[in-house]
């Protein structure tokens, strides 16, 4: 068959459209976040043509952490960017350890280094990650425009996206990685509302002057717990602190509070805990708002990856994890089968994991914020017994999630 030329993301390239039976030649990825750089640079790995579009102005040092579990680790590993991590002192996480609020008393711990010794768990500052993705799509040549808004796109073949500058960009397939506001998410899925959670998050980066281990410790309080892990070398730690209130608050990582709002909320809380909550200077509040695992994933060209087709809350610390094993599947379905069909199987593949990961983290919220009583009390010697006469149980809990491969031979 003759194949057309057309002008696509990338330059010209020969192509067929999409539905063919051929795997695609060129794409073009929205957002320079984990989901977006990871694709990009899978899909650029494999010969296809990339080019990568973000509003912002510039890639900014977002000050969060994040946690790299065994099965997002396999995915950066597959693309050669463990050592990187390690360059930029990722701490090897050893536990996670779950602790009363009133003082710290610990109530378990989950030995993170019972798992296999070549998948370890990390914990990583998110602007450390955003740079290791971002050199390793250069490295990839893919094209990467800044201050590139997108207002519009639409499905069709090729696929098509508008610019705030009135420009247009067309690519045989297009990824939007701009996250639960993504425009492609609400086109392919109308009806798509995401409902407020009743729960609000602080987060907060401070010294670590209280010598925290290298251990993520989740002190649990009623209707509220603390998250905090070192970061960079045991240089800093990473503080979520989530709680339950019925007062509407927005959604985004970006918006400043008050840290005496956050004091005022933990005020209960003692220990080390209590010490940390006591340091922060600087804060952001986010709202948590549930939104459904999309219906819809793709259409003719265009498809969803990452937040943009399942947001995620944080209490299983699986979203930064959940967009690298998306970004490599859809990768390897793309390079390796013809377009529609891919697409069709990427979605098929991920919809009932995802959704699985999502409703697991609901549930974490909940069992961290029992109240004082019977319930709390059971809970707690439950924790603290398993814990004690059979530890591997606790991290063999997770092995579905944790041992999950996307870049093995069984699942590529």
């Amino acid at each position: 068959m003759v194949k057309a030329m057309t002008f696509f993301a990338g330059g010209p390239r020969l192509s067929g459209a999409f539905g063919d039976t051929m795997s695609i030649s060129n794409a073009i990825v929205i957002g320079a976040g984990i989901g977006g750089l990871s694709v990009a640079a899978a899909l650029a790995k494999r010969g296809i043509a990339v080019t990568l579009v973000e509003k912002a102005a510039e890639i900014t040092d977002i000050g969060a952490g994040l946690q790299i579990s065994p099965n997002g680790l396999a995915v950066l590993q597959a693309l050669g960017l463990e050592a990187k991590l390690t360059e930029r002192a990722a701490v090897r996480g050893q536990a996670v350890v779950l602790q009363d609020y009133k003082a710290g008393r610990q109530v378990a711990r989950i030995d993170l280094l019972r798992g296999s010794a070549d998948r370890p768990y990390y914990f990583v500052h998110r602007a450390d990650l955003i740079d290791t993705l971002y050199d390793a799509a250069r490295r990839n040549n893919v094209s990467i425009e800044l201050g590139a808004e997108v207002v519009a796109v639409t499905p069709g073949s090729p696929a098509q996206l508008r610019l705030a500058d009135g420009s247009l960009r067309r690519a045989e397939l297009i990824v939007d990685a701009s996250g639960l506001h993504s425009k492609t998410r609400l086109l392919l899925n109308p009806d798509s509302v995401g409902q407020f959670a009743g729960q609000v998050a602080w987060r907060a980066v401070i010294p670590n002057e209280i010598s925290h281990p290298k251990e993520a410790h989740v002190t649990m309080g009623p209707g509220r717990h603390l998250v905090s892990y070192p970061l960079r070398a045991g240089r800093l730690i990473n503080l979520v602190a989530v709680e339950e209130r019925a007062a509407w608050a927005p959604e985004g990582w970006s918006i400043a509070d008050d840290p005496a709002n956050l004091r005022a909320a933990f005020s209960s809380f003692g220990g080390r805990a209590g010490d940390m909550i006591n340091a922060v200077d600087r804060c952001t509040l986010w709202g948590l708002h549930l939104h459904p695992v999309a219906d819809v994933w793709h259409e003719n060209g265009v498809v969803l990856l990452g937040d943009a087709a399942h947001p995620t809350l944080p209490f299983l610390a699986q979203g930064a994890n959940l967009a690298l094993e998306d970004a490599w599947v859809l990768a390897k379905l793309v390079d390796t089968l013809p377009a529609d069909q891919a697409l069709r199987k990427y979605q098929s593949a991920r919809h009932a994991r995802v959704s699985r990961v999502i409703k697991t983290a609901a549930g974490n919220a909940k069992r961290y914020h029992l109240h004082p009583g019977i319930a709390r009390s059971a809970a707690h010697l439950g924790l603290r017994v398993a814990s004690t006469v059979a530890p591997g149980t606790m991290i063999s809990a997770f092995n579905w999630l944790y041992l999950h491969d996307v870049t093995a031979a069984r699942n590529a």
